[in-house]
């Protein structure tokens, strides 16, 4: 087995731009929101920066953060 690779440390003396770390993503209650897999919903909970409650219409799916596949309209 191998070791995950570790960040890259930014130089401060590097030519090149430091990486831009992006921020997490945020919802609240009553955001309309879309998934990959379920598609069209509405954010009906939040648990602070570890899942969101949405409800699908056929179904409610807590979703776990970062949320990768799902994305604020």
């Amino acid at each position: 087995m191998t070791k995950p690779a570790a960040p890259k440390r930014h130089l401060p003396t590097s030519p090149f731009k430091a990486p831009v770390t992006p921020s997490p993503k945020q919802f609240t209650v009553g955001d309309q929101v879309t998934h990959d897999v379920y598609g069209l919903g509405r954010v009906i909970g939040v648990e602070d920066g570890i899942a969101a409650l949405v409800d699908f219409g056929s179904t409610q799916e807590r979703i776990l953060s970062p949320y990768a596949k799902m994305s604020k309209l």
